[in-house]
């Protein structure tokens, strides 16, 4: 069955697109039809309460936070965000056994993300709510990324909670996109925008067109696969070499993954474009709308061992989320002329997206028995998840946490790295950082250490 959650905030007014959102809606047309690769969603299991009080909430929650109540409008030649005073959101409402909660809420969930957005004629939400004994049990909210990035997502869900539990927030509502678009408009937006450009426009100048840029041979159909791994051993090895060498957990994937995309492709130098999520300012932490962009990581591979990469590797990150504010459409402008100049597209098509909020605790080598680690490797699981026919991009690694363990995942173009170069990358890393954990690792080992084939 169906009902209404009706809504209403304080504002309705058109603006430009804020770089967050433009960022994201490249990509979406860059991979268009398959977009929906974009959804995602939470469920949000709470204790019983009536369908009318979780209503109330969720129509708060989407007064409180413009992102979602914000579609796409043409305007001057553009797409622009419209957010909307007032509206109507349709609800799916299922009743299951208490038993079945779980299992219902995620089917509501797999089934609530599978369509595209219609972006200029559909609210930026998909909610659903599991009843059990004629009581919500579990909402179910699927986020068009225009509207939320993860954090913005966890911040919504939050807030929801909140909801259920105070009947209201306290203090003002948080910073909106309108806001942010206001501001990147600015004089003081555009000379942030300028001058992360100017690191962009150097550090192509000097990179490899791509890193990816010869076929290995004709595609597979679906052209692009995703190859999951779940790994005990590689979490526990990542968390070593955090503590050892004070850095973050997403710095050793960073210098772990140039370092094997290197071995992979022959390149001596590695560019890869991190995901970065820009709430570095406290007014950002609360803001519900996509703000993460592409940072530009390039790492050159000449260090000898791979704890002098990993130093390496953190001040490439530290210059990349430096220089993550920009116009992409000015970025666009900026890449395109650095390829005419050079006679040939440049582009990594090489991503990185650490999807995790929040690390586990850094440990030392001294905690963890080598054996027991090493014994953990018959844990790990390759499943090939997805399979897209479009997608934006020829090599996307993310990671995640998993409840058996560190998650990374690769997606890539099977006409540059195959199913089994994609599984291979993936075993390699593992055992390169697995053997990173325990003791020094010289780069000239990788060939034997990681036993990968070039793509």
């Amino acid at each position: 069955m169906r009902t209404r959650l009706e809504f209403r905030g304080e504002r309705s007014e058109t603006a430009p697109l804020a770089w967050g959102q433009r960022s994201i809606w490249l990509a979406m047309c860059r991979t268009m039809p398959s977009d929906h690769y974009f959804n995602f969603g939470r469920v949000v299991t709470i204790a019983p309460h009536p369908q009318r009080v979780v209503l109330e909430a969720l129509a708060a929650l989407v007064a409180r936070h413009e992102s979602l109540r914000t579609r796409l409008r043409e305007a001057d030649g553009d797409v622009h965000q419209a957010v909307e005073r007032s509206g109507v959101l349709e609800v799916e409402v299922v009743e299951c056994p208490a038993a079945d909660l779980r299992r219902t809420a995620e089917d509501m969930l797999e089934r609530l993300a599978a369509p595209v957005f219609d972006y200029h004629a559909e609210w930026p939400v998909r909610i659903g709510l599991v009843t059990c004994d004629g009581d919500v049990r579990s909402v179910v909210i699927v986020f068009c990324h225009l509207a939320a990035d993860g954090h913005g997502a966890d911040v919504a869900v939050r807030d929801l909670r909140l909801l259920l539990r105070r009947g209201a927030l306290p203090g003002p509502p948080p910073r909106q996109p309108l806001d942010l678009a206001r501001e990147q408009s600015s004089p003081a937006g555009l000379r942030v925008s300028s001058s992360a450009l100017a690191f962009w426009e150097r550090e192509y100048r000097r990179i490899a067109p791509s890193m990816f840029g010869a076929p290995a041979g004709p595609p597979r159909r679906p052209r692009f696969w995703r190859a999951a791994m779940t790994s005990p051993a590689m979490g526990t090895a990542v968390q070593v070499i955090s503590g050892r060498y004070r850095v973050s957990q997403t710095t050793v994937l960073l210098a772990g993954a140039a370092a094997m995309v290197g071995e992979v492709t022959g390149h001596r130098t590695c560019a890869m474009l991190p995901v970065v999520n820009n709430r570095f300012h406290v007014r950002d932490r609360e803001v519900v709308t996509p703000l993460a962009q592409d940072g530009l990581f390039v790492l050159d591979l000449t260090d000898e061992t791979f704890e002098s990469l990993l130093r390496s590797a953190w001040a490439s990150s530290l210059r990349a989320y430096k220089h993550t504010r920009f116009d992409p459409l000015e970025l666009r402008r900026v890449v395109d002329a650095v390829s005419a100049e050079r006679g040939e597209t440049v582009h990594p098509y090489c991503c990185f997206n650490d999807q995790r909020l929040v690390e586990p605790p850094r440990i030392v080598a001294a905690e963890h028995d080598e054996a027991a680690v090493r014994a953990s490797l018959d844990e790990t699981r390759v499943t090939w998840p997805v399979k897209l026919d479009q997608l934006n991009c020829r090599f996307c690694l993310h990671v995640t946490d998993e409840p058996a363990g560190l998650g990374i995942s690769l997606t890539a173009d099977t006409a540059y790295l195959p199913p089994e170069a994609m599984e291979g990358y993936l075993r390699g890393l593992e055992r390169l950082l697995l053997a990173a954990a325990y003791r020094e690792v010289r780069l000239a080992e990788l060939p034997r250490l990681v036993g990968t084939a070039s793509a």
